[in-house]
Formats: structure tokens, sequence, C-alpha cells
């Protein structure tokens, strides 16, 4: 998985469940070029960790558009089941009608090529933000046992867009409002230097 970063996004062309409900045949990142993509691979519909990180990917899905990047969401079932894991009410095992598209991976070709396909059956949790120009900059892979955190997500997501924009280095815990740290000997200096009071 590790040997995407620095890497082209492996493109796909696969049917997808678009927010809206409606049955995309041809969905491609490509379509999503100029944005941040964060591509979400995740086991199964209808299971027990998944619809946690789909509804809280969900529910914070306006600070992922303020920041330009679009939010999408992949595993081996059917559009249809997709279709039907939409329709079905919260309450009752669903995840209603959630505003990102619902890629359908059933030949596991887009799973297998970011190298989270685990046992060649499902996907394991596979995180990948992807830059404006379609390179992977981040990526983070669970175990299915294990949810991701949506915090950390933005956090990442926003370490890259100051990146961009700046030039700078984000440095271990750096947040979105503080200062990074300039890519010199004397600005690595300056950052430490924080260090030296303790």
């Amino acid at each position: 998985m590790s040997f995407l970063v620095t890497e082209k996004a492996p493109e796909f062309s696969a049917t997808a469940v678009m927010p809206d409900g409606k049955i995309e045949v041809k969905f491609t990142l490509e379509a999503l070029r100029d944005r941040y993509i964060l591509l979400l691979f995740y086991p199964l519909d209808f299971s027990f960790v998944c619809p946690t990180e789909i509804l809280e990917f969900d529910k914070r899905l306006e600070e992922f558009s303020e920041r330009g990047c679009s939010v999408v969401g992949i595993s081996v079932d059917s559009p249809y089941t997709h279709a039907a894991w939409r329709r079905t009410a919260i309450a009752d095992g669903g995840i209603g009608e959630i505003r990102f598209p619902l890629v359908s991976d059933m030949s596991r070709e887009i799973s297998r090529s970011y190298g989270v396909l685990f046992q060649e059956e499902v996907a394991l949790r596979g995180l990948f933000l992807i830059d404006r120009e379609g390179i992977v900059r981040h990526a983070v892979v669970n175990d299915q046992p294990l949810g991701r955190s949506v915090d950390e997500a933005l956090r990442t997501l926003d370490a890259l867009c100051f990146h961009d924009e700046h030039g700078e280095l984000c440095p271990a815990n750096w947040k979105k409002g503080e200062k990074g740290m300039k890519p010199t000997a004397t600005g690595v200096v300056d950052y430490l230097s924080k260090y030296a009071d303790k």
C-alpha cells in the first residue's frame, strides 16, 4: 500500500451510487480532478464498523467540501446493495441518504490496485488522500475491527492544503492555524527551539 504515496493514484471507471441515489455507470477519479479526493475503502455494506465510518464522514462532509475535497466510498458490494443500504433507515442498520458517492468494486480490481484487498475477498479500511494533480499524498490502512478517525483525516487534509498554499512543512501534531516549518536548516532550528525550553 505505502508504495502509492507520491505516485499517481490508480485510475478507475466503475459503477457508483451517487448522492441523489442514481446509479452512474462510469464514475471516474478523472471527473474530480482539480479537487482533493479522499478515497475510503471499507469491507462491506450492512456490516458493523462500516456504517459508523460512513455516517461520521457524511456528518462532517461540509468540512471536507470547504477545503475543496470530495469524499468517495468504495467496497466490493454491488451498486444495488449500495442503493439498498442507502434506502435502509439508520435504526435498521442502514446509512440513509448519505451525500457522497459509493463505488462498486465487485471485480475487486480497484481494491487490488490500491493494495487493500484482503484474502481476495474484501477491502481493508484504506484511506487515501489524493491531491489536485492526482498524486497520492497520504495513505493509512486499518484492519477490519479498527474504525478510522475523521478528525485525523481532516487534520491531514489541512496539512496538505497548508503545504500546497505556503510551501512550508507541517511537523508532528500540526493543526490548522498553527505555523509551519520552513524547509531550510534555519527554519528547522527555529521550530525546534520550542523543545529546548522543556
